[in-house]
């Protein structure tokens, strides 16, 4: 996708870090935007802050949990600009780190609805939206770095698990996608200035546990990141995410100096495929061996 002025622009999850980031660089490209977050006030504040720099935004109030709240910003996106050409998918959630096997099944629950459901049930309420004009468009869905690689000592399963999951996701929504014309991105993030962790714990629904203290989570979208961190702007994050999009990157990614964490992994996978070779080959040997 090119053209990008006079279109519009749904991005859930915009009222803080890398959301509001993409809000207000699709608003430069001169995008009109619709601003979604579960908090209206940050929502507005977003809007506002485009509408005051001469863009073109709304804020709707979105819980993506909820099929009706979903339905409802649909509505409201088309009722206001029209055609929808963008969906980006930015609400996510994190519990306190620790150990997996310590996990509830409210905190597995939570993440989930979230940082996965949430992100199947916005294409389901607005592809519909993205198909009608058939001009094509693009979806992004924002996972992290932690759906690429595991990171043990951040000691954050749960959130890691819901990252994969959102990955594979859009790697098969991307395929099937393809003969509309729409383009799905998946965004993975190394730290980038957010309010992730405040937010997750003061937004958790009472069917999940409810409300609780903020966690410390110094790693990947941490609120105290460790010192010397390589730690971008949601500002920065949504140039990138503009590019991603222009250029139809199915993987966006903002630190391309992790890719050595990503490439352990795959050398760990073939080094493991190599000695399955290895032990199949010695089991046909001993076979033809003993005939």
């Amino acid at each position: 996708m090119e053209t990008f002025e006079g279109r519009t622009a749904v991005v859930t999850g915009g009222g803080s870090g890398i959301g509001r980031g993409i809000a207000l660089a699709l608003s430069d490209e001169g995008m009109r935007i619709v601003v979604a977050d579960i908090q209206l006030a940050t929502a507005k504040a977003v809007a506002e802050q485009i509408n005051d720099a001469g863009g073109n935004a709304t804020a709707v109030a979105c819980d993506v949990t909820s099929e009706a709240s979903l339905a409802e910003l649909a509505r409201a996106a088309v009722d206001r600009f029209g055609d929808i050409h963008v969906l980006s998918n930015n609400a996510g959630v994190i519990v306190p780190q620790g150990p997996v096997a310590e996990k509830s099944s409210d905190d597995w629950q939570f993440v989930f609805a979230v940082n996965l459901f949430g992100i199947v049930k916005s294409v389901d309420a607005l592809l519909p939206a993205l198909r009608a004009h058939g001009d094509g468009g693009h979806i992004v869905n924002t996972a992290s770095m932690a759906g690429l690689v595991a990171i043990p000592e951040l000691a954050i399963a749960i959130y890691g698990a819901s990252k994969y999951a959102c990955v594979a996701y859009s790697e098969y929504l991307r395929a099937e996608l393809a003969p509309d014309s729409i383009g799905v991105s998946v965004l993975c993030p190394g730290m980038i200035e957010s309010n992730l962790s405040a937010t997750s714990a003061a937004n958790r629904p009472d069917a999940f546990g409810g409300p609780e203290p903020a966690p410390e989570v110094p790693g990947l979208r941490a609120d105290t990141p460790p010192p010397g961190a390589d730690v971008m702007t949601g500002e920065e994050c949504g140039r990138v995410v503009v590019g991603g999009i222009r250029e139809d990157r199915l993987h966006i990614v903002t630190h391309p100096d992790s890719l050595p964490l990503v490439e352990r992994r795959f050398q760990q996978l073939r080094d493991d495929y190599a000695a399955e070779a290895t032990a199949q080959q010695a089991r046909t040997h001993a076979r033809d061996t003993r005939s």
